[in-house]
């Protein structure tokens, strides 16, 4: 099977990256659609607003914000989509706008969809 990368939105996009999804709520601040170069923004499979909103990318909170997460991933019809997008591609990229590299959702969802049948090859 393929890999499922994650990615930050604001690195230079490359062939290796496979097929881009972005998995914001918003639009990345600053970045245009043609430099982002997403082939589709799935900003349902994002955390919602209130728990985003809560969370704050505190790093302390980490742990908590990736269980309620997780819960919303649960009863979230797009995990469907996501997996479909994986399983029709060889390489899938999440991609991201928080600034760290360890404290962000896309984490996070990645992991959720590896426990739920995305397959990598890392």
């Amino acid at each position: 099977m393929g890999s499922l990368n994650i990615k930050r939105v604001y690195d230079e996009p490359k062939p290796t990256d496979g097929y881009r999804v972005l998995v914001d709520r918003l639009w990345p601040r600053g970045e245009t659609h043609e430099r982002a170069a997403a082939d589709v923004w799935l900003k349902e499979i994002a955390p919602s607003p209130a728990l985003r909103t809560w969370w704050n990318h505190d790093p302390d909170r980490l742990d908590d914000f990736s269980t309620r997460y997780e819960a919303e991933l649960d009863e979230n019809p797009a995990v469907g989509e996501l997996l479909q997008i994986v399983r029709d591609h060889d390489v899938v990229t999440l991609l991201y706008g928080a600034r760290d590299p360890k404290v962000n959702h896309a984490r996070v969802l990645r992991d959720y969809l590896l426990a739920h049948g995305a397959a990598t090859d890392e």
